[in-house]
């Protein structure tokens, strides 16, 4: 399967909403359930650690995986565990979500503190060959209010896709999106989400595109060394939390 077919089909993952008809081949998946998540209000208060949201699409949310515990934004709490660096994760994806989407629903996640934002956001759009700068503007604006809310707030950007069937002008303008707002609002940068697991068979679910446990947590471990320095730098400005980790 060639790079360009790819792209094609992590977009198309990340489309999917279960309010929509489906008459494509990720119909079956899509209906199946995305594991329960707690609501950006509930992050657990048992555990120390920096409050690390995850505001995305259904590559977030899990779509098709039977247990919340599989998705990688479990298995990222999971590795910040092991590496004596705990935090409390929440995920706040919802399938189908836009860039538009997620910021109109930023301020209902940003109702309890956030320390750490990590946004999974803008697949849909390109999916949909929305405007490129629109789409630019609404991860910028994102970016902005969670930071005047929260000034001391962290920042990570994970990227995406475009299809290539909308041609190389878009989708290099879309590539270009996330690199330029990370850079532009010194957030950090996941150049792309999907990395090594895009398009291998064993590593998504049975129409080829949502990623399977195994895809998850290869996106956990694409993640966690953007993630880590930050929750490191969380660590460092609250020594008494630190403390309470070792």
């Amino acid at each position: 399967m060639n790079h360009r077919l790819l792209s094609l089909l992590c977009i198309a993952a990340v489309g999917c909403s279960p309010s929509e008809p489906r008459t494509d081949a990720a119909a079956g998946v899509a209906e199946r359930a995305a594991p329960a998540a707690p609501a950006p209000d509930s992050a657990p208060t048992e555990k120390v650690g920096p409050v690390v949201v995850f505001l995305g699409t259904s590559l977030t949310a899990g779509l098709g995986l039977l247990r919340a515990e599989d998705t990688y934004v479990a298995r990222l709490g999971e590795l910040a565990d092991s590496a004596g660096l705990p935090i409390r994760a929440v995920n706040a994806g919802v399938s189908g979500e836009t860039s538009a989407g997620g910021l109109r629903r930023l301020d209902w996640v940003l109702r309890e503190p956030v320390d750490i934002l990590c946004v999974e956001l803008g697949a849909n759009d390109g999916l949909r060959g929305q405007d490129p700068d629109a789409t630019e503007a609404n991860l910028r604006r994102i970016v902005e209010e969670t930071r005047a809310k929260y000034p001391d707030v962290r920042i990570l950007i994970e990227g995406m896709e475009a299809p290539p069937n909308l041609g190389p002008a878009y989708t290099s303008r879309f590539h270009a999106i996330f690199p330029t707002v990370a850079k532009e609002t010194g957030a950090a940068l996941v150049p792309f989400l999907l990395q090594g697991v895009a398009g291998i068979p064993e590593l998504n679910q049975s129409d080829g595109i949502h990623p399977t446990p195994e895809g998850h947590l290869i996106m956990a471990h694409t993640v966690w060394p953007v993630l880590e320095p930050l929750v490191r730098d969380w660590y460092a400005a609250h020594p008494a939390a630190a403390r309470e980790a070792r």
